[in-house]
Order: C-alpha cells, then sequence, then structure tokens
C-alpha cells in the first residue's frame, strides 16, 4: 500500500518512459554487426539496464521514505480530513464512513473531504516527478558519455576480430586432421579390443573342454558362466557367438546328467556306509558310558554324589572320518550353479526318504535278537548323516525335513521294538537289546534328535523282563537249594573267605578268623547272594540310562518281590516238603538268617549301583519287607525244626513201654532211656550252637526241654498207664534231675544267661518238676492252700492233678493211699482225719478254684470224678453237695444235661492228643 500511496502521477511515467525508449534506441545504434561484437553488446545492455534498475531502485526507496517522514497538515484540515486522509494512506476500507455519512445525512461533507484529499495527494505526485526528472535527465547526460566509448570499443573489437579468423583457419585445418587421425586410432583400438575378446572366449572354451574331460564340472561351469555373463554378448564374430549359444544348453545338461549319476552312486555308498557310522558312533557312545560309570564309581567310593541325567559323555563323530560328503556337496553346488537346486532338494529328500523306509523294513528270515544291532546301527547311521548334511550343505535339507523323518524312524522302532519285547522269552536277550537301544538314543541325543518316546517304550517292558529275570532266579534258586548238602561251609583260605563272607558282608565280626574256617551258614546261602546280586545287577542295567533317572525305588520293589515271592517261597516249599530231617532243618533256619542279615547288604548293594548315597538306606524305615517275611520263614522253619526234635524225642521217651510203673525197688540211675534222650540233646545243641544264633539255640533248646517236660506229664496222663507207685515216681524225679542238670550246663555254657537272665532251661521242665515234686511230697495238702500252690505249684493244672493222683498207687500209710487202695478198711480211713481232710478240701478247694473261671459244666466233672475217688460215707456228703450246686446252677440258668463235660473250650488251648483222651475219659465217666 505503500508504493501505492508514493507512486507517480501517471503522465509523469509516461514522460519517463518515453525518455527510456530514447536512450534504449540509441544504445541500439551503437550494436556491432559482426558476431564477436556479440558478447560486447551483452554487456553493454546488461549494464545499461543494471544502473537503470539501480536508480529507479534508489528514487523509489528516497520517495517512500519522504512520504513516510511527511504527514501533511495545510492550515484549514479539520480533523476529519485528517482522518479520512489516514485511512486513506494505509489503504483500509472506506466503505463503514461512506455508509455513515449517508446515514446522518452528510454525503456532501464527505465528497468534499474526498476531494481535498485528492488535491493533497496530486501535489505530493508533482513533486514527486519533478524529483526524478532531474535525476532522470542526469543519468541521460552520462549515457552519452558512455556512447562514445562504446563506439571506440568497437573499432578496437572489429580488428581485433579479423586478426583471429585469419590465425584460426590454419589452425582449424590442422583441428580436421587431428579428429581423422583419432577416428582412425579408435578404429584401430576397437578391432584390438575384439580380437581380445575373441581369443579370451576361445581360451575359456579351451579351459571348460578340459575341465569337462577330467570331470572337474565345476571350474567347467564356472568358464561357462564366465562366457555367458561377461564374454558371450561382446563377441564380434556372428557366427562365434551363434555356434556358442548353441551349444550352452547342451553342455549343462550333459553337466547335470554326469553329476546326477555320480550323486546317484554316492546315495548307494552312503547308505552302505551308514552301518560302519552307526556302529561307530555307538561304540563311541559305550566308551564314553563306560568312563562315565568309571568316574561315577570314583566318586561314590570318595562320597561325592552329586549325580545326575544319564551320565553320558558329550562327544562328536567327525562323519567325513568314516565317509566322504564332497560328492554330495559337489552335486549340490553344481546344481545351485545350474540353477535347478530347487530339483535337487526335492530330489535328494524323496531318495533319502525312500532310502529310510527300505532301512525300518526287517527281514523274517533272521531272528531280531541277530539282526538288532545291524538295524539299529543302520538307524544311527542314516541320521547321523542327515544331521551333518543339515548342518553343512547350505540349506539343502530343511530341520522340518529331518524331524519328520525322523518322527516316521521314532514310530517304526517304537512298534517294532514293542513287537519284538512281546515275542522274546529270555531276560538276557531283552536286556541285550535295550542296552543296545539306550546306546542309540545316547549316540542321537548328542546330535539333537528327541530319543524320550524310545526310552519310555523301554520302560513299559520293564515288568515283563523282571518277570522273566525273576523266573530264571527261581530256577537257579531251587536249584542251589535242591543240591545243597545242608552242612556248613568249610572256607580254607582268605580267597575263599573274602568271596564267600565279606563280598556279602556276611561276617559277624570284623577280625579275620583263622583258616580252615567253619561258616555257620551252607554253601547255597553265598550261591544264593550272587544270584539275588545278579538279579539287582540286571534290574540296574536295565532301569538306568532309560527316561528316568530316579529308578532305585523301583529296583528296590523288584528286589523285595524276589526276596519274598521267590527266594521265600523256594525256602518254605523246601521246609514244608517233608524231605528234611533235624540237620538240615537247623541248617535252613540258619541260613534264613544269615540271608535275613544279607538283605541290608542287598539294599545297599542297589543304592550303589543306582547312585545315590548309602546313607539314605541306612534308616530302619528303609528297610526291605522281605526282611521280615524271611524272619517269619526262619520261624516256620525253627517250628519245623521243633517238629523234628520233638518227633525224636518221642522215639526215645517211650516212658509207657520202657519203664515199669509200678516196680517194687526203686531204680538206682534212673531209666535208660532218658539217657539216650540227654545225649541227643547234647549233640542237638552242640550242633545249634555252631550253626544257629543264642535266640534261635534258645528257642530249639527250650522247645526241646517244654516239650520232654509236656511228654512226662502226658504220660502220666495217658490211657496206657493204669497206675503208678512211688518207686516210679522216685525214677522219674531221677530222670528229671538228670534233664535239669543238662539243661543248667547247657544253658550256662552256651551263653544264653548272659542274654537271658531272667530265665532258663530248667525253667521248660517246671511242670513236670512240680509234679514230681507234689507226688513225692509228704505234706500234699499244701496243693490245697492257695498261696502255697501259687508258689510251688502254679504251672500244675488241677484237672490234670486229679487224674493222675486216680492212678497213684502207694502204701497203706501213704498219703495218696485212700485214693488207690479201694480194699482197705473204711473205718481207718474215716477215722484218719488226714484223709478226710484232703478229700474234703481238694473239693472245695476244686470248687473254689473253678467257680472262680466260670466253667459250671467243668466244676461238675471235677466234682464227679473226685466223688468217685472218695469211700462210701462220704460219697453221700458229696452226693449231697453235688444237690446243693445243682441248685445254684439253676438258678444259673445252666442246664444240667449241658453240664455233662460238654464244655470243650476249656480244653482249647491243650494239644490235640490230650483233647481226644479227655473226650474219652468224658464218655467213661458219663
Amino acid at each position: 500500500m505503500d508504493e501505492k500511496r508514493h507512486r507517480p502521477p501517471p503522465h509523469k511515467h509516461r514522460q519517463h518512459r518515453k525518455k527510456m525508449k530514447k536512450v534504449k534506441n540509441f544504445v541500439a545504434e551503437c550494436q556491432i554487426p559482426s558476431s564477436n561484437n556479440c558478447t560486447q553488446k551483452s554487456i553493454i545492455h546488461f549494464e545499461m539496464e543494471n544502473t537503470e534498475n539501480k536508480q529507479q531502485n534508489k528514487q523509489e526507496k528516497r520517495m517512500e521514505s519522504k512520504a513516510r517522514r511527511r504527514i501533511p497538515i495545510e492550515n484549514g484540515d479539520t480533523g476529519e480530513d485528517l482522518v479520512l486522509a489516514t485511512l486513506i494512506g494505509n489503504g483500509d476500507d472506506l466503505g463503514p464512513i461512506v455508509r455513515h455519512a449517508f446515514e446522518m445525512g452528510r454525503p456532501e461533507s464527505l465528497l468534499h473531504q474526498l476531494k481535498h484529499v485528492v488535491k493533497k495527494k496530486e501535489v505530493e505526485i508533482e513533486e514527486l516527478c519533478k524529483t526524478h526528472y532531474e535525476e532522470f535527465i542526469l543519468a541521460v547526460d552520462e549515457l552519452r558519455g558512455v556512447l562514445v566509448d562504446a563506439e571506440e570499443l568497437k573499432g578496437q573489437l572489429s580488428s581485433d576480430n579479423f586478426k583471429l579468423q585469419e590465425v584460426g583457419s590454419a589452425l582449424l585445418i590442422k583441428l580436421e586432421e587431428l579428429l581423422e587421425s583419432y577416428s582412425i586410432k579408435k578404429n584401430v583400438t576397437e578391432a584390438i579390443k575384439m580380437s581380445k575378446n575373441c581369443v579370451q572366449v576361445l581360451e575359456l572354451c579351451v579351459k571348460f573342454n578340459k575341465h569337462i574331460s577330467e570331470g572337474q564340472f565345476y571350474p567347467a561351469l564356472k568358464a561357462l558362466d564366465l562366457i555367458e555373463k561377461n564374454y558371450l554378448q561382446n563377441i564380434p564374430v556372428r557366427t562365434l557367438r551363434m555356434v556358442i549359444e548353441k551349444r550352452i544348453p547342451i553342455i549343462k545338461l550333459h553337466i547335470e546328467k554326469k553329476v546326477t549319476s555320480q550323486f546317484n552312486e554316492w546315495l548307494v555308498h552312503i547308505r552302505s556306509s551308514a552301518k560302519d557310522i552307526g556302529q561307530t558312533a555307538i561304540g563311541h557312545a559305550a566308551s564314553a558310558r563306560q568312563k562315565a560309570e568309571e568316574i561315577l564309581e570314583l566318586q561314590r567310593v570318595v562320597e561325592e554324589q552329586n549325580i545326575s541325567g544319564l551320565g553320558d559323555f558329550a562327544y562328536t563323530l567327525d562323519v567325513e572320518e568314516i565317509v566322504d560328503l564332497t560328492p554330495l556337496y559337489r552335486a549340490y553346488h553344481i546344481q545351485s550353479c545350474l540353477g535347478i537346486q530347487d530339483q535337487f532338494w526335492e530330489y535328494y529328500y524323496r531318495n533319502r526318504l525312500l532310502q529310510l523306509n527300505s532301512d525300518l523294513q526287517i527281514s523274517s528270515a533272521q531272528p531280531f535278537v541277530e539282526s538288532y544291532q545291524t538295524f539299529l546301527a543302520q538307524i544311527a547311521g542314516y541320521f547321523i548323516v542327515e544331521d551333518r548334511v543339515l548342518r553343512t550343505a547350505g540349506g539343502l535339507l530343511l530341520a522340518e525335513q529331518v524331524e519328520t523323518m525322523w518322527d516316521t524312524a521314532l514310530a517304526k522302532m517304537k512298534s517294532l521294538v514293542e513287537e519284538q519285547f512281546s515275542l522274546m522269552n529270555s531276560a538276557t536277550h531283552l536286556l541285550l537289546v535295550k542296552d543296545y537301544v539306550t546306546l542309540l538314543g545316547s549316540t542321537l541325543r548328542q546330535y539333537g534328535y528327541e530319543v524320550g518316546p524310545l526310552l519310555e517304550t523301554l520302560d513299559k517292558s520293564r515288568k515283563k523282563y523282571h518277570e522273566l529275570l525273576s523266573e530264571e532266579c527261581r530256577k537257579q534258586i531251587a536249584n542251589v537249594i535242591a543240591n545243597d548238602t545242608y552242612e556248613q561251609m568249610v572256607l580254607k583260605k582268605d580267597t575263599d573267605y573274602e568271596s564267600n563272607v565279606l563280598s556279602f558282608n556276611l561276617q559277624t565280626s570284623d577280625i579275620i578268623p583263622a583258616f580252615p574256617y567253619i561258616a555257620p551258614f551252607s554253601s547255597a546261602v553265598p550261591d544264593t547272594c550272587r544270584i539275588v546280586r545278579s538279579f539287582i545287577k540286571g534290574s540296574v542295567d536295565y532301569l538306568s540310562h532309560g527316561a528316568h533317572t530316579n529308578y532305585y525305588d523301583v529296583v528296590r520293589k523288584y528286589l523285595d518281590k524276589l526276596l519274598i515271592d521267590v527266594l521265600n517261597e523256594v525256602i518254605l516249599n523246601t521246609i514244608q516238603s517233608g524231605n528234611i530231617g533235624v540237620s538240615q532243618a537247623m541248617q535252613i533256619a540258619a541260613n534264613i538268617s544269615v540271608l535275613e542279615r544279607a538283605c541290608d547288604y542287598f539294599l545297599r548293594h542297589a543304592a550303589q549301583l543306582c547312585r545315590i548315597p548309602i546313607r539314605s538306606v541306612e534308616r530302619p524305615q528303609a528297610s526291605l519287607t522281605a526282611k521280615v517275611v524271611l524272619k517269619t520263614s526262619r520261624d516256620e522253619a525253627y517250628l519245623a525244626l521243633l517238629k523234628f526234635v520233638n518227633t525224636k524225642l518221642d522215639e526215645f521217651m517211650a516212658l509207657t513201654e520202657n519203664i515199669n510203673w509200678t516196680m517194687e525197688e526203686m531204680p538206682q540211675n534212673g531209666n535208660e532211656c532218658i539217657n539216650e534222650v540227654v545225649i541227643y540233646l547234647d549233640t542237638l545243641m552242640s550242633t545249634a550252637q555252631q550253626i544257629l544264633p543264642l535266640d534261635a539255640l534258645y528257642k530249639v533248646g527250650s522247645g526241646a526241654l517244654e516239650h520232654i517236660s509236656n511228654t512226662i506229664v502226658s504220660t502220666f496222663l495217658s490211657d496206657s498207664v493204669k497206675r503208678f507207685n512211688a518207686n516210679a515216681v522216685m525214677g522219674i524225679n531221677y530222670d528229671l534231675k538228670m534233664l535239669e542238670n543238662f539243661a543248667d550246663e547247657r544253658f550256662h555254657s552256651t551263653g544264653l544267661s548272659e542274654i537271658y537272665k531272667e530265665g532258663s532251661f530248667r525253667g521248660c521242665l517246671i511242670e513236670a518238676r512240680q509234679l514230681i515234686n507234689l507226688l513225692s511230697s509228704s505234706q500234699p495238702e499244701n496243693f490245697m492252700n492257695p498261696v502255697i500252690r501259687e508258689k510251688n505249684y502254679n504251672a500244675l493244672d488241677y484237672k490234670k492233678v486229679a487224674s493222675i493222683c486216680e492212678k497213684f498207687k502207694d502204701s497203706a500209710d501213704g498219703i495218696f493211699g485212700s485214693l488207690s487202695n479201694r480194699n482197705t478198711k473204711q473205718s481207718a480211713l474215716l477215722g484218719n482225719h488226714v484223709v478226710m481232710n484232703f478229700n474234703v478240701g481238694l473239693l472245695l478247694d476244686l470248687v473254689y478254684l473253678d467257680a472262680k473261671a466260670g466253667s459250671s459244666a467243668a466244676l461238675l466233672c471235677v466234682i464227679c470224678r473226685a466223688a468217685s475217688c472218695f469211700t462210701p460215707v462220704w460219697k453221700a456228703s458229696v452226693f449231697l453237695l453235688l444237690h446243693i450246686l445243682q441248685s445254684f446252677l439253676q438258678l444259673r440258668a445252666v442246664s444240667l444235661v449241658s453240664c455233662k463235660f460238654s464244655s470243650q473250650d476249656r480244653f482249647d488251648d491243650e494239644r490235640p492228643e490230650e483233647k481226644e483222651k479227655k473226650k474219652k475219659k468224658k464218655k467213661l465217666i458219663s
């Protein structure tokens, strides 16, 4: 807006343009007509325009500064004129002012103001034009002076141009000759270059033919590629180029066929070499496993038990040490150079998959046990090669393709192993195949293959394996026990002691004994321990290196099962067969005791093989259940031994046949049969002391003596002994003293007195001793005294005493005479207060005892039997007492019929033969 306000009046501009036009015409007249003067003309024209522009810019800036500094306020200007001039000068919109003037009805005033403003602007324009006009005149004057200089310069330029034209004509001729030489040189250079290209192409063709003839296809392809990319399009000879272009596809096809043929030969070779690769790799795995086991065993010795995992050492097998993969690499590289690597990928994968499917087929003509190593080694070698190809062949195989092939092989191997394991009937074969399969797993795990499902398949067959192994051990143990001599082993040297005793921790002392050493067990014990140890080893071998690392509990379970279901069962069958005697039963009991102690060794041995801390199995709660079962079998053996001993003692103690029960004179040396019994017991105890432990020795001795005591009492109660007298009692007393002396001597000499301080062998004869003491006592009425009876006759049964007293035949003045002699005078007996007191006291005491026992039937039985021994006078009193007791029993709602000796429960704790005798007596009494 400022430029618009200070722009000169139009007539001033027109004058200025006319003057500038004159100047331009003048300058045009001064132009040089020649071509060389064009530059000079341009320079002058440019300088004039530049000068004009500069002067015009200066004038405009000067006018603008003056207009801004000057605020024309003439005399008589009103405030409205000033406002209107300011708005026009600033270029503001006058519409509001005009609208306001018309609204106020004063348009004439606004028009007058606008005219006044116009006049003022015209004055300013006129002044501005005057100022610029003077400066322009000065500029034109200066320009006229420049025209003179331009004329002089024009003449000089024309002269110089003429001279230049003369000199340039000669140079132009030379230049044309030079250009022609350059053209010739260029043509020669092109010819030389084309010749060199042809020579290079021909040299490459020669090299290519040489490589083809030597079978070096990769260098040949490089030469062919070089010809095709760098030289073919630059060959100047069209015929040569066409020949080469035509031969290139034929040559590539020839190379492809040759390479494919070589690759097919390699496929056949690699399949035949896969078995060797697999066997070598599995051999490395076996060596690494053995080395690992040796180190772990050393760690176990020093109790460094931080062991986990399969224990396989990491190793790598360089496949190229066994088989050359160069043909594969060369074929793949050449196919890549030919641009058909995709086709080669598919060709390789398809052929290798066909080979795998063929390798997974087994022949039915050969047993699997004979062919499993070759089969598994072939699979291992195949996948080792594939892993090598995957890692080194640069994309020939994809990881997904290898996984697909491995999944196929894994599924086939799993089904094959399950099928073959189900057909096998030998634990050894199962173990061999399983061991080789785990070696295969350890080998392929090093190459990143997942073998867990295959190992899980092996674990599924562990039950069958242990069943077969247990059956084999059963046959071996049964054979060992059947062929056992049941004689103590005699170890003549330390090596025998170490192999049969120390190796199974069967020693009772850490001190090495003197040789020859007589062991407390027979040869069956170490042989059985070896069988059990081999079972543990076989179980650990099968479970180790499998899918699970913590298999100790499984080994322990099957070991327990073997000891209970096999060893214990065979021993029990032998005991219950009835084909053994006393010495055999004693040796079997001793063997069981040793085997029971060997259970701790078996458990520690299993822990060692499973590589777990020994301290974890030494806790009491970690012991085998078989230990308790063997202890029960040992007790069964003791019972069988006692049965045999008792049978033998019964043969010696045929007292009813060997003793005169009514002898007239007292024997001096006792009965002869007892001497044989003592000799037999001495032999028995001596043998048992060497073989059996002290607790078993105590059981045998106490059982035999208790049986003798029971036999003596049973003999008195026997029906074959109708009567006996005091002489017979004294003879039995003498025999009993011999037995008691023997019992005391043996109890102290065997060391049992130090262990069983509160018991003794003599106590086993207590019933017979108390009976003999009662029969030979001068005061038998003391038996009726509860205090004395509890102290001296507590082992006697009053019913047995009553039956025995019935048979006692004594002299007329004897205490027991009234019980045996019914033909003596009743007056003497009636006058004998001792007899009366005894009869009544015995009767009342029996009533008291049986009332406490709570058996009414037995009470009546005893009273009736006692009444039959009394005199007729006292029988009336007794039957009166019976009548009273019958009324009492009726009040207790006990039937008299049921009371007639039918109480069988009172005799349940007696021996069967004694029960039978009691029944006969009941029938007789009834």
